[in-house]
């Protein structure tokens, strides 16, 4: 039975497109360039870190840039939102969501804002801020809003997925053909020949690979931290396998984890039986997200440091895709 939902999903989506390509739904232009970062999958496709890595190299380049987020999870229910003004973040994870806050924190210099409609956000940030470069998160499908570079993160196994609820995505396979760039990410999911085989398909001047890079520890409070040598895992994101990954690739060893739903509101309760069961494995510190940190900023005290893996995307022949993002904005300017 999920096959045939799977199908009418994908159609669906597919003739939303289509009407968007012959005008029969109106789009939208901001002032501004817009680079769109987005994905076929729902969660854990790496997306997040890749918006930031974006944002960073447009800012980087002396562009003034804003990040442009739907808030999911977070309360806000109005037109747009400021979560950082570039100088200093001002929303909570609970009025915004977890994902903008944990940018607007990693991106100093960056206006961050939200709201469910991504194009009447970027109007209110010009109002308020001027024209710039905007970094639309979890935009693939957010066909209202004119891009000028579409960027589709695709984890490896994608294509061969299928739409829900058959499978995890949010269109068919071929909607990657409409993307100007594709990233592939979950590298380690397939075999050398597989990811070869994969940029033959999709074109290998518009395909780049993505890895994950390990940046550091810190503390909730920001400040550096050593690793310890034996951590328990805490996390609510959609692939905590990866977290587990980088913490034992890092040379620290795992004495046990509690994985959540991804997004998870966690209670207090939960935290003091995390830090018990962290304690009665022998483990030095609890460790776990950025996305997760921003939500438990206000955790009791566990009795035992609570330490953040801090993880960047980093984009393999990074020159050639920075050269082809500039030259997306500058066509745009």
């Amino acid at each position: 039975m999920r096959r045939p939902l799977g199908s009418l999903f994908g159609s669906l989506a597919a003739l939303r497109v289509a009407a968007y390509r012959r005008g029969l739904l109106p789009r939208v232009r901001l002032r501004g360039p817009v680079v769109s970062v987005g994905n076929l999958g729902v969660g854990g496709s790496g997306k997040t870190p890749l918006v930031q890595r974006v944002a960073e190299m447009l800012r980087d380049e002396g562009l003034a840039v804003a990040v442009l987020s739907r808030g999911y999870r977070g309360r806000f229910r109005g037109e747009a939102l400021v979560v950082s003004d570039g100088a200093s973040v001002l929303a909570d994870v609970e009025e915004a969501g977890d994902e903008p806050v944990m940018l607007a924190k990693a991106l100093p210099g960056v206006v961050v804002a939200v709201g469910r409609r991504r194009d009447a956000v970027g109007r209110a940030v010009e109002a308020r801020f001027g024209r710039r470069v905007h970094v639309l998160d979890d935009g693939f499908q957010h066909l209202r809003l004119e891009r000028d570079l579409d960027l589709l993160c695709l984890d490896v196994r994608d294509l061969e997925d299928w739409p829900l609820p058959a499978g995890r995505l949010r269109e068919f396979p071929s909607a990657a053909d409409r993307a100007d760039l594709v990233l592939l990410t979950r590298l380690e999911a397939a075999t050398p020949d597989g990811i070869r085989g994969l940029e033959r398909r999709l074109g290998p001047g518009r395909t780049f690979r993505v890895r994950r890079r390990v940046v550091g520890w810190r503390r909730l409070d920001g400040a550096p931290s050593s690793p310890p040598s034996r951590a328990f895992l805490l996390a609510g994101i959609a692939r905590p396998e990866r977290l587990e990954t980088d913490v034992a690739g890092a040379g620290v060893s795992v004495v046990g984890r509690a994985f959540f739903a991804d997004h998870h509101a966690w209670r207090e309760g939960e935290v003091a039986d995390v830090a018990a069961r962290a304690r009665g494995a022998g483990a030095e510190a609890v460790v776990t997200t950025a996305k997760d940190a921003v939500r438990l900023s206000r955790a009791p005290k566990l009795g035992l440091p609570l330490l953040v893996l801090e993880v960047a995307a980093e984009v393999e022949d990074e020159a050639r895709f920075r050269a082809r993002l500039l030259r997306a904005v500058g066509r745009a300017a």
